[in-house]
């Protein structure tokens, strides 16, 4: 999956409103929700997903079948299918070309982004450990398992601690800057709270 795509779909999207509601559902306890982050089935039909393309699927297709060890072609089959926003078939394909090449961080991370779409937190946490492993300093991973721990775990101390270390790591990056930006509305939300308790 393109590096910018993630960064800022979910970067983007997400800080701010999301941020949000994160805080007011932690001062108001736990839900039982899906992660806010991840549209609902519902929301999800009613929003234009974007058009997969069959060309595309089916070229990669014809490549992995004369050539099954192409762990490239099964990546970008599966960034096909991310892109499309088709997460099954995009995990089906990552998890391929990571019995491939299990030792690609990227196409790890990619692939526990695509089970936190498909609400499966646990899994997209513990893929995210094994992207960590592969690479201790790869901030995309970092900076998506924030993501994961705010909006999908409302633990925004947990979340906090990942998007510092990309900050350390890569200040200057497209990751540093969504961090800063994450790290900024937690500020600027408990500023609030703190302004708010005080009246």
């Amino acid at each position: 999956m393109k590096l910018e795509s993630i960064v800022s779909a979910v970067a983007g999207m997400f800080f701010g409103v999301i941020l949000g509601w994160v805080i007011g559902s932690q001062q108001a306890g736990p839900r039982t929700s899906a992660p806010a982050a991840a549209p609902s089935t519902a929301q999800q039909q009613q929003q234009q997903t974007p058009a997969l393309d069959e060309g595309r699927v089916q070229a990669l297709k014809t490549i992995i079948e004369s050539d099954p060890q192409n762990a490239s072609a099964h990546t970008q089959l599966a960034n096909t299918y991310f892109d499309a926003e088709r997460w099954e078939e995009a995990i089906e394909w990552y998890e391929k070309s990571l019995t491939l090449e299990p030792n690609d961080a990227d196409v790890s991370t990619d692939l526990g982004v695509s089970y936190y779409y498909t609400n499966r937190l646990d899994q997209a946490l513990a893929q995210f450990d094994r992207s960590l492993a592969i690479d201790p300093e790869h901030t995309k991973t970092m900076l998506n398992k924030g993501i994961v721990l705010a909006f999908g775990r409302q633990d925004l101390r947990a979340a906090t601690e990942e998007w510092k270390k990309v900050v350390q790591l890569a200040p200057d990056s497209p990751e540093g800057e969504a961090a800063r930006r994450a790290l900024a509305g937690v500020a600027a939300a408990h500023a609030g709270d703190t302004a708010a308790t005080s009246q």
